[in-house]
C-alpha cells in the first residue's frame, strides 16, 4: 500500500487503494472518537490523515469515494439513546495547519466573493474547544431537546443530561421563538483532576483526558450521574432560527451571551491575515494556562450575508476554517522492516518500532512509502531527509500527525551502528517468499506471482461492506476475514446467499465460531437482509470500479436515477458511440473514468457476477429533483466567459444548490448557457444549437425570482 508515498507520486491505482484505506481507518477513528468516546488516534494525527485524503481527492477527483472522510461528520449514534434528526446538519470545519494554509483560505474566500486581494475582510477568531459538540433547541424560550452531533444528520437525545449542565439555561427571555444553540460541552483541567481522584477512591477506571470525561459524562443513561459531573458549555454557533440573531457573527455571539450562554472570552475580530496569525500565536503560547483543552483556533467570515453567499461544501462551510496546533514528535528504535501486500498488489514497506507514546497514543508501526523513500530519495531522485537512508536498528523520529501508521520524519545518524547495512528491497521480498517486480518509472513494487492472493479478495470484500457502501451491521473487516478463510464468503454475492447456503442449521453453525452466539448470528443475518435494500449510489460505489469514488458514484446515480438505466447506459457506452458521448459529457466524468466504469459491464465474465448480485437486492432509485421548486432544477447549465458580479465558483455553487446540473461543455443536452464577457466558442455553438442563452444579469434575475 502507498501509505506514506507523497500524494504527487501516486498513480491512479495507488491513489484508489490509498483512499480505500483512509476511508476505513478514518471511519473507525470517527466511531472510536464520536461514538465510543475512546479515541485511538490523537487529533493531530487524525487531521493530517484526513488532509492526505483531501489532497488525493483534489489530485484525482474522479476517485472520490461514497465513504470519503471528506463527506463524513462524526459517527452514527450509539444504541441506548433516542435519536433525533437535526433540522440543519451539524457540519465539521475544514482545517489549516500553517500560516500558508490560512493565507490560502483567506485568498480563496476573497476570490469566491470577487473581493480585491488587498481589501480588508473582517473575520472572527476564537479557540477551538476540545469537547463534545451539542445542539440545544429552544421553542418559545423553553428548552425542548439537546442532541449530540452524531453523524451530522442524526444525533443522540441527551436532553435529560443537558438539563443538568449549569451553563445551559432551561428557559430564555426575549429569545427567537425557535432557537437552536450549538456549542461544546467540556471539562476544566481542575475538575478533571478532581473527578479522577473520585474515580480512584471508588476504585473505578480513571478517564484518559478531559474530553473523554466530558463526553462520557454527558452520555450517561442515568442523568443523575451526569448531574454529579462538573460539565460546562461554551456556545459559539446556531442552527435553525425563526429570526436572525444579528447581521454579523460577532453580533450573533454577543446576542447568545446576552441570552445567558457562556461564550469564549478570547473571541475577537480581526481585519487582516497578520492579526489572525498573531492571535493564533498568542493563544498557542497561553494554551497551557487556559485551564481547559483547545486544539487550535477557528476563523469565520464575520458578515453573515457573505457567509450565506459562500455557502457550504458537502460537509464543511466555505466561510470558516480551523487552524490546528502542530502535532508531537518522538524518537524510538526501528526494529525491523516488513513488506505488506495491498488490495491492488502494491508491495509496501512497514517499519516495526520499539513502542513509543506520541500524543497520548502508543505507536509501534510506521509506513515507509516505497523503496526510494527508504533510500532517502523522492520520486524525482532528489534528496529527502538530507539524503539519509533508513536502516534496521536506526533511531528514527516518529511524526504522529502523519498517518494512521505514523511517518518517520528523521534519522539520527549519530546513533547508527557501524555494522548496519543498507536495506535491500528485492532481497527482503526473496526472504519473505514474495514474487514482485518494479516497472520502470513506477515508484512501487508490485506482486507478480501467478497465484491469487487472499489479501486482495479480502480487501475487495472489506470495501464492499465499508461504511458508505453496504455498511452491514456485524460484518466488518474482522468478520470478513474470518468468513473468507472458512470459504463462506469469497465474493460479494455470497454475502447475500450465506443464510440460505447454510441450510436449516445456519444459526447454530455460525454461533459455534469463536466470538459468536445465537443472538449475534441472528443479528448478522438480520443485518444482511436489511441491507438488501440499498441506495443506487452506494451500490455503484460498493462495486469497487477503478476511478469511481464517492463523488462519481453520486454523479452516476443522480444522472441515471435507476440501476437498470445505469446498467443499460454502461453496456451501450462503446467509444465513439452516442451513449459514449453522453457519458463523457457528464460534468466531472472524463474519458478515463468513462472507460473504467463501462468496462465491467462490457466484460462477459464480470457482468453476470454483477447481475447475480443485483438480483439479490432492491436498489433504491436516486431521489429526483422536484422541477417545480426552481426555474433551473433538473436543467443542464453551462457557464462561459468572464462573470463580473459572481465568480465562476459562486455561480456554479448557486446553480447546483438550486438543483441544476452544471456542465463544462455545450451539447444538445444543454438547457441554459450563461455567457459572460468574452464568451467564445461555447456561445457560438449554443447559437448553432438553438440553446437558451442568458447574460450574467439575466441569470441573476432568473435565480433571484425564488
Amino acid at each position: 500500500m502507498p501509505q506514506n508515498q507523497p500524494v504527487s507520486d501516486l498513480t491512479e491505482e495507488q491513489a484508489s487503494a490509498e483512499l480505500a484505506r483512509l476511508a476505513d481507518a478514518l471511519g473507525k477513528a470517527n466511531i472510536d472518537y464520536h461514538g465510543e468516546d475512546l479515541p485511538t488516534v490523537d487529533d493531530a494525527a487524525f487531521d493530517v490523515w484526513k488532509r492526505r485524503n483531501q489532497e488525493i481527492e483534489a489530485l484525482f477527483p474522479a476517485l472520490k469515494r461514497v465513504d470519503s472522510p471528506s463527506d463524513q461528520v462524526g459517527a452514527r449514534p450509539k444504541d441506548g439513546f433516542g435519536k433525533i434528526r437535526h433540522s440543519q446538519r451539524m457540519l465539521s470545519l475544514g482545517n489549516a495547519f500553517s500560516a500558508d494554509d490560512v493565507q490560502e483560505f483567506v485568498a480563496r474566500v476573497k476570490k469566491f466573493l470577487s473581493i480585491d486581494p488587498d481589501q480588508a475582510l473582517r473575520m472572527t477568531a476564537e479557540p477551538k474547544i476540545d469537547g463534545l459538540s451539542l445542539a440545544v433547541r429552544y421553542e418559545e424560550g423553553r428548552l425542548v431537546h439537546a442532541v449530540t452531533r452524531g453523524d451530522g444528520e442524526v444525533g443522540e437525545d441527551v436532553t435529560a443530561n443537558a438539563k443538568t449542565v449549569a451553563d445551559i439555561p432551561q428557559s430564555l427571555i426575549d429569545a427567537p421563538d425557535i432557537l437552536e444553540v450549538r456549542g461544546e460541552v467540556y471539562m476544566t483541567h481542575a475538575d478533571f483532576a478532581a473527578l479522577n481522584e473520585t474515580q480512584a477512591q471508588l476504585r473505578q477506571k480513571p478517564f484518559s483526558n478531559p474530553r473523554n470525561a466530558a463526553a462520557g459524562s454527558l452520555r450517561q443513561l442515568d442523568a443523575e450521574i451526569t448531574r454529579a459531573r462538573p460539565l460546562l458549555f461554551f456556545a459559539y454557533a446556531w442552527g435553525e432560527l425563526s429570526e436572525p440573531l444579528g447581521v454579523t457573527q460577532s453580533e450573533a455571539v454577543m446576542r447568545l451571551q446576552d441570552l445567558g450562554f457562556s461564550t469564549n472570552p478570547l473571541f475577537i475580530n480581526c481585519e487582516t491575515l497578520t492579526e489572525l496569525i498573531a492571535h493564533y500565536a498568542q493563544i498557542e503560547r497561553e494554551r497551557s494556562d487556559l485551564g481547559y483543552d483547545i486544539d487550535g483556533m477557528v476563523y469565520k467570515v464575520d458578515d453573515l450575508a457573505l457567509q450565506s453567499r459562500l455557502g457550504f461544501r458537502a460537509t464543511t462551510p466555505r466561510w470558516a476554517t480551523a487552524h490546528k496546533f502542530p502535532a508531537e514528535l518522538a524518537w524510538t528504535e526501528l526494529l525491523d522492516i516488513d513488506i505488506q501486500v495491498g488490495r491492488t498488489g502494491a508491495l509496501s514497506p512497514v517499519a516495526r518500532l520499539n513502542p513509543i507514546t506520541v500524543g497520548g497514543v502508543v505507536v509501534s508501526n510506521a509506513t515507509l512509502h516505497n523503496e526510494d523513500y527508504i533510500a532517502g530519495r523522492d520520486s524525482k531522485g532528489e534528496k529527502i531527509r538530507s539524503g539519509k537512508d533508513i536502516r534496521i536498528g536506526d533511531w528514527v523520529q516518529v511524526y504522529r500527525a502523519g498517518d494512521v501508521i505514523p511517518k518517520i520524519a528523521d534519522v539520527d545518524l549519530s546513533r547508527r551502528f557501524a555494522e548496519s547495512v543498507v536495506f535491500d528491497f528485492a532481497a527482503k521480498l526473496k526472504q519473505e517468499g514474495i514474487e514482485g517486480s518494479r516497472d520502470p518509472g513506477d515508484a512501487v513494487w508490485r506482486y507478480s506471482g501467478s497465484e491469487p492472493l487472499p489479501d486482495l479478495a479480502i480487501e475487495t470484500l472489506r470495501h464492499f461492506v465499508s461504511r458508505q457502501a453496504f455498511d452491514i451491521e456485524g460484518l466488518g473487516a474482522k468478520q470478513i476475514e474470518q468468513f473468507y478463510h472458512r470459504g463462506w464468503i469469497c465474493t460479494p454475492v455470497e454475502i447475500f446467499t450465506l443464510e440460505t447456503r447454510f441450510g436449516p442449521d445456519q444459526l447454530q453453525q455460525l454461533s459455534k465460531l469463536e466470538g459468536w452466539g445465537i443472538k449475534s448470528a441472528k443479528n448478522l443475518f438480520d443485518g444482511i437482509n436489511e441491507k438488501r435494500r440499498i441506495a443506487l449510489h452506494r451500490l455503484i460505489f460498493a462495486l469497487g470500479i477503478r476511478h469511481v469514488g464517492e463523488g462519481a458514484a453520486k454523479l452516476f446515480a443522480n444522472r441515471f436515477i435507476t440501476w437498470q438505466a445505469f446498467e443499460d447506459a454502461m453496456c451501450a457506452a462503446i467509444p465513439d458511440s452516442e451513449p459514449w458521448a453522453a457519458l463523457v459529457d457528464i460534468d466531472g466524468i472524463g474519458a478515463v473514468m468513462a472507460k473504467s466504469v463501462a468496462a465491467p459491464f462490457q466484460d462477459f465474465e464480470r457482468l453476470p457476477a454483477i447481475r447475480n448480485l443485483v438480483a439479490q437486492l432492491d436498489v433504491i432509485p436516486a431521489e429526483q429533483i422536484d422541477t417545480s421548486s426552481s426555474p433551473v432544477a433538473g436543467k443542464t447549465v453551462v457557464f462561459t466567459g468572464t462573470l463580473e458580479k459572481m465568480t465562476r465558483a459562486e455561480s456554479k455553487a448557486r446553480a447546483e444548490s438550486l438543483g441544476a446540473k452544471v456542465s463544462g461543455s455545450v451539447s444538445a443536452k444543454t438547457d441554459i448557457l450563461v455567457a459572460g464577457l468574452g464568451a467564445g466558442s461555447k456561445a457560438k455553438k449554443a447559437v448553432e444549437l438553438g440553446i437558451f442563452t442568458l447574460d450574467e444579469d439575466g441569470w441573476i434575475s432568473l435565480i433571484e425570482k425564488l
